[in-house]
Parts: structure tokens; sequence; C-alpha cells
């Protein structure tokens, strides 16, 4: 066959110029639309998808050492309602929706509005029937003329998991939010099911901002928060949907060290005291000697009017705030002059009648009026009697001339060393040095400061000291969080952290030792009321008069800060303890009124339990329940399962999953449900779980 290049060529010539011109057309079409027409379609890209919104991520949990959930998130809910169905440009499925609408929207406001009314009772049924009417009449308005009026109303705010499930059953809600326009959105909201115990450590939120105010909260706020997502909303197949562009990651948990059995002991003993004494403040601080681990930490305020008084937490004052230690303090600084070797505990003063004049200005000893002790007392009996005269003529004999070597002393065991706790605003100890020229100093500075004057010390620091002496010398910081973990896998540890590995000579520490273990359990020593039967305590009694707010000593009534600090027990120190009450008038003891609250709370943690399980330090009205998962129940499809010992929401979701509804009585967890396990499982059935608390 011969090749007819005359009639074929023409024929591809022709071909390729049609593609060519296409070509162009495409491409021209393109660039006009592109550049020309770009404002129709970003009009439309508008319209077929929502701004991109973030999706929150679930912030971690708190827990205590013992596994208990002391702050979790759980979700609640804001509920909306937007009726416009369709702009003027919309197609004819979605006139369809709007022809729904109108007809279901005015046979079901009515029932609706009831169920509203049930679900959200702070509403009235008219009161939500005119929120719908309005919302009705702008959505028509929106898509009738131009005219800007509110397309999007809130229904209910903070609504429960359980309301919103409730929420979606409701006519015309069921049909789904792209025909309904009525949904909700989660916020995640902190709870905690101990209520306010412990509230100043664990921290607070902002929750209109879902910033960290305090705490651990704030202080593990960047690893707690995690990272949220991103999603839109757009148009597939004429149904809009929500799409996920990214995923967020859930913050990690936080395994503190507190004890929840502990810190409930701590703080309703302490709040008793205070009633009793009509205390103005009240600390205790509870660690573990070989760790450091605070157990429990309370700091209460007497808030309300006279006959109207309660306690609760509004700052940490254990760690914030400097307060002049008193007599706590005598112990550190008869270690300075056994360790420098200037006394040794056969020697002995004279305290004579109780007073005695330093440097012009007289020392007293507290029982002064009665004619003090009338002789001479040894090393142990200064701390005993917790003599001012005592201790401030050993002090001012040996270290006058050279009072740095005293301070120098303090420092060296200590006393007055910061570190950095994970708080803000921490207080850090003001125990002051002499300046060469001796412009920052006067004679009767050493005598006072040695007694426990002169010196501003936060109370976890004098707490840090004692349990120093309990720790064979070794003084750890305080720590308040053992472990970051995400879903039970711990994935960073926070070690003991050493502030100084020996405060003093193990000869020293043997003598102080000793003489903390008879100012409790002498007889004749001020500390016998923080004593205990089952076993030996060492401590140190302080009772210091502290200035008003006007920075006056001489106001009336006078203000006191009486404390006791020590360890127990004695032979093998396992924990160390600090209580401090502020308050006005007399009597004012820190022996008599803060070693009962010592003693009580000891011999709790030494009893392991007795006082109180923790189950029932949980605030009856939370909703979450602990976290120790109960034995997941065999699902099997049609088959109503056993959900006793779930938590509320277990129990609910698996319910759900076999098609019942669920009503729930009572908090914590199931105890019992109307349709016993096994049975024919009927969708649309409703299922009652009782709901317990432990005990």
């Amino acid at each position: 066959m011969v090749f007819d290049s005359k009639r074929i060529i023409p024929r591809y010539l022709f071909v390729i110029i049609v593609m060519t011109l296409a070509g162009v057309a495409i491409i021209g079409k393109a660039a006009y639309e592109m550049l020309v027409n770009d404002s129709y379609w970003e009009t439309v890209r508008k319209r077929m998808a929502s701004q991109q919104k973030d999706i929150p991520a679930v912030r971690g949990n708190i827990y205590s050492a013992d596994g208990q959930l002391l702050v979790g998130s759980m979700p609640i809910y804001t509920l909306y309602v937007d009726l416009v169905a369709i702009d003027r440009n919309d197609s004819v499925a979605e006139r369809k929706r709007r022809e729904w609408r109108d007809t279901t929207f005015v046979q079901e406001l009515d029932s609706l509005c009831i169920g509203l009314n049930q679900l959200f009772p702070k509403k009235s049924v008219s009161e939500y029937k005119d929120l719908l009417t309005r919302a009705y009449r702008n959505a028509k308005t929106l898509e009738s003329s131009t005219k800007k009026c509110q397309r999007t109303f809130v229904l209910a705010r903070d609504a429960s998991y359980i309301q919103y499930r409730e929420f979606l059953k409701l006519p015309f809600v069921r049909a789904g939010r792209n025909k309904s326009g009525m949904y909700g959105e989660e916020i995640p909201q902190r709870q905690k099911p101990y209520g306010n115990m412990a509230r100043r450590t664990l921290g607070d939120l902002v929750r209109s901002c879902d910033s960290a105010m305090n705490g651990l909260e704030l202080a593990y706020d960047s690893i707690l928060r995690g990272t949220n997502g991103k999603r839109h909303r757009e148009k597939v197949r004429r149904v809009w949907m929500d799409k996920t562009d990214v995923e967020p990651i859930n913050g990690l948990d936080v395994i503190s060290t507190i004890d929840v059995g502990m810190q409930d002991a701590a703080e309703k003993i302490l709040v008793r005291k205070l009633h009793e004494v009509n205390g103005e403040v009240g600390v205790v601080v509870l660690m573990e000697v070989a760790t450091g681990d605070v157990k429990a930490i309370v700091n209460m305020t007497r808030l309300g009017e006279p006959g109207y008084y309660f306690y609760a937490e509004v700052k940490n004052n254990a760690i914030t705030d400097l307060w002049e230690p008193g007599s706590t303090f005598k112990t550190a600084s008869m270690m300075v002059a056994l360790e420098d070797g200037v006394i040794t505990r056969k020697d002995s003063v004279n305290v004579g009648n109780g007073v005695y004049m330093m440097h012009g200005r007289p020392m007293k000893d507290h029982n002064w009026r009665k004619g003090g002790y009338g002789r001479y007392i040894t090393v142990d009996e200064c701390l005993m009697f917790s003599s001012n005269v005592g201790v401030s003529r050993i002090i001012d004999e040996h270290y006058h001339q050279h009072p740095e070597k005293y301070v120098d002393g303090l420092y060296r065991e200590g006393v007055g060393v910061p570190f950095s706790l994970p708080f803000k605003g921490q207080g850090f100890p003001r125990v002051r040095r002499p300046k060469p020229d001796g412009s920052n100093w006067s004679k009767t500075a050493l005598p006072w400061m040695s007694i426990g004057y002169e010196t501003q010390i936060p109370p976890i620091y004098t707490l840090t000291f004692y349990n120093a002496i309990a720790n064979n010398g070794r003084m750890v910081k305080p720590r308040f969080v053992r472990e970051i973990q995400k879903d039970g896998q711990t994935l960073m540890t926070f070690p003991v952290e050493v502030v100084k590995e020996r405060i003093c000579k193990p000869s020293t520490l043997k003598d102080i030792h000793a003489i903390l273990e008879r100012v409790v359990n002498d007889k004749t020593g001020l500390g016998k009321k923080a004593g205990c039967k089952q076993f030996k305590v060492c401590g140190k009694t302080g009772t210091a008069q502290v200035a008003d707010e006007h920075g006056s000593y001489h106001g009336s009534p006078a203000r006191y800060m009486v404390s006791f600090c020590g360890f127990y027990p004695s032979e093998a120190p396992k924990y160390s303890c600090i209580v401090c009450i502020k308050k006005s008038g007399l009597p004012a003891s820190g022996g008599g009124q803060c070693g009962p609250v010592f003693s009580e709370l000891a011999q709790y943690v030494m009893a392991k339990g007795v006082y109180r399980n923790a189950e029932e330090a949980a605030d009856s009205t939370s909703v979450l329940e602990r976290p120790e998962p109960a034995a997941m129940p065999e699902i099997e499809d049609g088959i109503v399962p056993n959900l006793k010992g779930l938590g509320a929401r277990e129990a609910v979701s698996i319910a759900e999953k076999q098609g019942l509804n669920v009503k729930l009585h009572g908090q914590g967890r199931v105890a019992g449900q109307n349709i016993p396990a096994g049975a024919k499982a009927v969708k649309g059935q409703t299922i009652t779980l009782e709901l317990r608390t432990e005990k």
C-alpha cells in the first residue's frame, strides 16, 4: 500500500491544530479563573469549607503517689443551634433540607423545648421556645436577603457527657447536625475528685482562657497541656463533614508524691485544731525522710466573719511565706556550737531568774514571771526547756567577736542555702551575713538571731533542715513530682536531689539526735505532747512573737507563730513533719498547740490507714472515678454485659455499643443494673445503672 502524504498529512495537521487550540483555551480559561475571576472562587471555597478550628488536646491528669486521681480532664459541652439551611446559591438537595426543616421544626418545637427544659432546667419551656423561634426567624432572614443577623445561638453551657448524649436523642435534634443544625462542641474541663484537697499545691486553671494559675498545673503546664489539633468543615457529596487536618497530641500525666490518705488526715486534724485555738493561718508539711517526697502539704487561712469562720487554701504559705522560725531555729544554733567544738553536751549555762541583759536589752525565758529555772542548765536542757537565755548566752559568748563564724556555720549545715521548687512565688530564706564594716549588724543581732529572730525562713526550709538530721546528715530537696507518664508508661523520672551531702560531723549529728529525742520523750521536755506511745519521736517546739500588719511587736493582742518540727520513729526515721499555727493572744505554745497535731498525724501515718480510707476523702459531688480500672466485661453482640464495678464513662460507652439507652443514678462506680447481665439486649431499651462510691 502506497502512503498518500497529500491526504494524510493535512489530517494530522488539523488534529494537531485543534488540540493546540483546545490546550490554549484551557490554559487561558485557567489563567482567567485564577487571575481575573479569583474572587468568585474564593467565595465558593468559603461557602464549601469553614475556617480551620482547633481540636483541643486532652490535658494530662495529676495522680497521687498511691495511684489516686487528684486532677483529671472531664469533657463538658456547649450546645448550639444553627438553623440556616441554605444560601441563595444552594443546590436542590439543600432546598429539600430547608423544606424538611420548615415542616419538622414547627411540628416538633414544643416537644423539643420540653425535652431541653428537662435536661437543662435553668431556662423554662417558654424561654427555649423564644430562643429557637428567634433562631428560626434569623435563619429565614439570612436565606432570603443580604441583611446581617445572628446565625448561631447557644442553647446550653457546661453540659455533661450524659446530658449531651440525651440531647442528641431529642426530637428534631436526632435527625443529625446536617439536617437539624443542632450540635455540641466538646470543651475539656478540669475536675478534682477530692474537692479542694491540696488545692494550692495542685493548682488551678483560668477556665475562660485555659491558662494555668499556680501549683503543679502551672509548673508542669507544658507537659500537661499537650498540642491542639486542627480541623475544618467541608461539603462532601452534598453533606457537611468535619475534616481533621492535624491530629491533637494529648498531654502527659504527672505522678505527684502526695498521698491521699495522709493529705486528708493532715487537713482534717489541722483544721480541727485551728478552730480550737482560733488560729489565723495553719501549715502542715509531711515529708518522707530518705527521698524528700512531700506526702502531704496543707495551707489553711481563716476566712469569713467572727462566729462564721471557715478555713480554706488561698496561698501556699509553706513555700511562699517568710516567717521568723522562732525556737525551732535553736537546734541549728546549737549544732553550730557543737560542730565547732566550743561546747559539749556536758557543759551548762546559768539562766538565773529567766531574765538576762544582752547588751542593754533583756532576754527572757518563757517562765521568767515565775522566777525562771534559777540554776545552771545543761546543753540538753537548753533545747528541752527551749531556754532563750541559755541558747543566746552560749552563742553570744563564743561568737560575739566574730559573728560571721556563726553565720558561716549556719550555711555550712544548710540553713539559708536556697534551692528551687516548682512553684511560682517561692520564698527564699533570708539569713543575714554581717558586713565587714558592721554597718548591718548590732550588738543584739547575734543573740536574737540564735533563738529564731532576725531571720526569715519559709516553713518548708525548716522542715528540710530537720529532715536532714533524720536522714543521717544528708539534706535532700523536697520533691513534689515523681515521674511523668503516658498511657501508664513512664517517660521521665525525677531523681532525689541532694542539697548537701553532709550537714555536720556524725558525732554532732548523734548529739543533736539524742537531744531532740529528749525534747519529746523526757517528762520535763516541752515537746512531750508531740510524743506517741507506740514509737519515739524527735523534735523541737517553737514559739515566736510576730509583727502585726504595721511591723510592730507591741500590738494588742500580741500575735504569735507557734510550731513543732520533728521526725519519727526515732530509731529509724521514716517521716519528718512541721506544724505551724499563726494566732493572736495567749496561750501560745508550740508544744501544747502544734505538738498534738504532730502526734495525731504521726500515729495515723504509722498505722497505715486506720484513721481514714482514701475513698472517704473523695468529694461527693465529683463524677470522676478512681483510676484503677475494673476488669472489662466480655462483650457479646446482642447480650447485656455485666457493668458492675465500671466507672460511669466506661459503662455508658459499652452499653450504648449494644444499642442500649443509659440512665445513671448516684456517683462513683456501677453497683447495680436493672437489666441482668446475660439477658438479650434490645436496641432502644433503657438500662438504669446505680452508681455508688466505694466504701
